[in-house]
């Protein structure tokens, strides 16, 4: 096969979306700048060592020089937009994979790489995007890391040289999200008798739209650039989940990868046991009333794409891409326990313990309004997330390289 000649633009790129298609595309022969916010972690050491990758470090923001470098979670009225840097980025590019995060104003951000994706003569332009749920329907809450990104989507509509190059990318859960460690909302929980719990205030019938982002995204987008803009171009809009599974199902699937049980409880809070960013707590805030919807009537539940049609054409679009994807139970069972090696948890080498009880079973879950009992710290603004493992326990603390960074929300 012929090596690909084009150049690939790629911004956070040690998010998983990102990591995942670099390491497809520089494999295949495309070049790939890729933009780093630091050399920090182990992702970002392995995107800098793979071939046909130029690293570019540096900020999508601009800092002020009175701000101080020990809190790197500004608010986007205290940052600008790296320009230079962007350029840069763009240099000899001939075709763009964004997704763009919360770090800075995402949105002035977002819109920066638009435009300058304009005067750089992109050809493609794959945009990772999500809804902003409050447009579909009036009694659904926007999520704030979701609607930003609809802001940005909405804009490059607007741009008419830009639109006809542009395919969106919604992605679905992350089977890589789950972790044993006390983060909020994919917490599976080990117990005392070696069984899992995951507490979450997703109905338990509903199904939501799973993707395993590591493994599936990149090659599904390589296949975006390949197929080109004659069949994905206009703004169109794909689904990426290989699953549609309910908490229950997804329980039983875990279960079945990891060889334990692995029971789901219905709680309307999301607990938050480490710290967080403000603007990580205020999704999850928001992910709580919006789900509280359908608590009673899961036929209220809000759709996770924002509407019918994307949710519909899961699993099939995303197989009209790439077929070869790592479904829930094959993550559970062949790189979960690895992953939580990696973050100095030990569970996997013990004993599983008693472990009677029914797979993805419901636990009997606190559906009243629970009370505020969150340390609510507003002043660290940083990215605090790297606390969970208290040594030889295996039970939380600071050594967690896996999840030090925001790379792993992205």
């Amino acid at each position: 096969m012929p090596t690909p000649r084009k150049t690939i633009a790629v911004v956070n790129s040690s998010g998983r979306q990102a990591a995942s298609f670099i390491r497809v595309a520089s494999a295949v022969g495309y070049h790939v700048r890729a933009q780093l916010r630091n050399l920090d972690g182990i992702v970002a050491n392995e995107i800098s060592s793979l071939p046909n990758v130029t690293v570019i470090v540096g900020d999508l923001y601009t800092k002020p020089t009175s701000t101080s470098s020990a809190s790197p979670a500004l608010a986007p009225s205290d940052t600008g937009v790296n320009h230079d840097l962007i350029r840069q980025i763009y240099h000899g590019a001939q075709l763009a994979f964004i997704n763009t995060t919360f770090w800075g104003d995402e949105i002035a951000i977002g819109k920066a790489l638009a435009n300058a994706a304009v005067i750089a003569g992109i050809e493609h332009y794959i945009y990772s995007s999500m809804p902003n749920h409050h447009l579909q329907n009036e009694s659904w809450p926007s999520l704030p890391l979701w609607s930003c990104k609809e802001t940005i989507a909405s804009y490059i509509r607007s741009l008419p040289s830009l639109l006809p190059k542009t395919t969106f990318l919604y992605t679905g859960i992350y089977n890589n999200n789950f972790t044993s460690l006390p983060y909020p909302l994919f917490c599976m929980e080990l117990q005392q008798d070696g069984s899992f719990t995951w507490t979450a205030p997703f109905h338990p019938d509903v199904p939501l739209p799973w993707l395993d982002a590591e493994h599936d995204v990149g090659p599904a987008v390589l296949q975006l650039i390949k197929d080109g803009t004659s069949r994905w171009g206009n703004g169109e809009r794909i689904a990426l989940a290989y699953e549609m599974l309910s908490p229950r199902q997804a329980c039983r699937a875990f279960s079945r990868g990891v060889g334990r049980p692995v029971r789901y409880k219905l709680q309307s809070k999301i607990d938050v046991k480490v710290k967080i960013p403000n603007g990580y707590r205020e999704q999850l805030l928001a992910l709580e009333k919006m789900y509280a919807l359908g608590r009673e009537d899961p036929s209220k539940q809000p759709f996770y794409f924002g509407e019918r049609k994307l949710e519909d054409s899961c699993p099939d679009e995303a197989m009209a891409l790439w077929e070869g994807y790592r479904g829930l139970e094959e993550y559970a069972r062949e790189v979960f326990p690895l992953e939580e090696a990696a973050n100095g948890l030990t569970w996997m080498n013990e004993p599983d313990g008693e472990t009677d009880g029914e797979d993805g079973v419901l636990e009997k879950g606190d559906l009243e309004e629970a009370d505020d009992d969150d340390d609510d710290d507003d002043e660290d603004d940083g990215l605090v997330m790297g606390g969970g493992l208290n040594s030889g326990t295996g039970t939380g603390g600071e050594n967690t390289p896996a999840r030090r960074e925001e790379s792993w929300l992205a």
